[in-house]
């Protein structure tokens, strides 16, 4: 599956970070995790650290999927307002992940600094409404907020105007939101899990797997066979193919870097910016003086046509950044697109699936939160395989698609 196009900021501004062999013999160990992106990375991080011998594989080589397409956003807010949120789930829920989200942030932040050498910064972000509309909706959303103690603050049109230079009817201020370089992180900790004993092997791919009573055996194109007690499936938006049941619905994606601007990003070097209407538009710096502009979802599935659309994909955000920011000089420098899935509720799946046993795992951090859902998920499919429980089990598992 070709899950990215064009030119990724982060696999140019990197390259290829780590290099780790092709599996060539048959294994065993605890656990397998398919998939060496972000959300694999810190899953087989949190299960090492737990004391799980774990092996990861990837067809590609490592981070270089969806991971390098994405934009490395953090955010307690999902794509999904609390308040819609809440007609799916229920409040009490609805609050419950927001919560969790809010949580995963300065998990994330801590997990990146012990790691070392990850660029990550603690932002602010800034939700504004993008149609005159969209007020009275934002407003409500600020206060079903506060009434659960979210540390959310509602600017008005002269405040909007005046801190970041464009006009919105509203918006809402967060003060804990960062910004990660996705591919570079993948790296650091896939680097932590093999100094503790763990093994990674990228250019491998799973043929197929048998689920058992007492296991799974994974086997291996043109190689050998890994058998586990247990196989979590992190392989992204490829995952799907292994369900009969359809759960998610693919789309694409498109942004692009622009070169550095002489006079910095301005408002934008310490706050990221996402508006109401959807498919948004959102806007972020990175540490050397770019700004990266993403948004303009399609419901394009077919690579050779999200391809053939990325320059004009690109110079179509190009605009709509340039309405918004007309003091910033936004030349692009590189543009891609990438496939990313959507769920109906905007819940991510962790957990096995009916259709494959308890042994196996599915990891499906879909929507625009895929790295804070990750982090959430990293530590439910460790508190599952220690027999524990998570505050997020039946929210995040596939049962709920039978109560919808």
């Amino acid at each position: 599956m070709d899950l990215k196009s064009g030119y990724p900021y982060w696999t140019v501004k990197n390259g290829l970070l780590a290099n780790y062999p092709a599996l060539r013999e048959d294994l065993a160990c605890d656990v397998v995790v398919v998939g060496a992106g972000i959300t694999g990375a810190l899953i087989a991080d949190r299960l090492v650290r737990a004391g799980f011998e774990v092996c990861v594989i990837d067809r590609r080589e490592a981070g270089w999927g969806s991971t390098s397409a994405s934009t490395g956003l953090l955010q307690y807010e999902i794509d999904v307002e609390l308040a819609e949120l809440s007609a799916h789930t229920g409040e009490a829920d609805a609050v419950l992940v927001y919560r969790q989200c809010e949580q995963a942030i300065p998990a994330l932040l801590r997990l990146a600094r012990e790691l070392g050498k990850v660029d990550v910064r603690p932002m602010q972000s800034l939700y504004y409404a993008s149609r005159w509309h969209h007020r009275s909706r934002l407003l409500k959303e600020a206060a079903l907020r506060q009434s659960h103690g979210f540390d959310v603050r509602v600017l008005d049109r002269a405040q909007i105007l005046d801190r970041y230079g464009f006009e919105a009817p509203v918006a809402l201020l967060t003060r804990l939101a960062a910004q990660v370089d996705p591919y570079q992180m993948a790296h650091r900790l896939l680097a932590r899990v093999v100094r503790r004993g763990g093994r990674v092997f990228d250019r491998t791919t799973m043929a197929s797997f048998d689920a058992g009573n007492r296991g799974v055996k994974v086997r291996i194109d043109n190689a050998g066979s890994i058998r586990c007690r247990q196989l979590i499936l992190a392989a992204g938006y490829e995952g799907q193919r292994l369900l009969a049941q359809r759960v998610a619905r693919n789309r694409s994606s498109y942004a692009f870097v622009s070169d550095p601007l002489p006079d910095g990003p301005g408002p934008l070097a310490d706050c990221l910016v996402w508006e109401s209407a959807r498919p948004y538009l959102y806007v972020r710096s990175t540490r050397d003086g770019r700004v990266i502009v993403g948004g303009d979802d399609d419901r394009i599935d077919l690579p050779i046509k999200r391809d053939a659309l990325v320059a004009l994909k690109v110079e179509k955000l190009r605009k709509r950044a340039a309405n918004l920011f007309p003091s910033l000089p936004l030349e692009p420098a590189f543009g891609w697109a990438g496939t990313f899935a959507e769920t109906e509720d905007g819940l991510p799946f962790f957990g096995p699936h009916p259709q494959h046993g308890s042994r196996v795992h599915f990891a499906m951090a879909y929507g625009g939160n895929g790295i804070v859902y990750s982090q959430i998920g990293a530590e439910l499919l460790c508190a599952r395989l220690e027999g524990r429980k998570h505050p997020c089990d039946k929210l995040f598992s596939f049962d709920r698609l039978n109560r919808s």
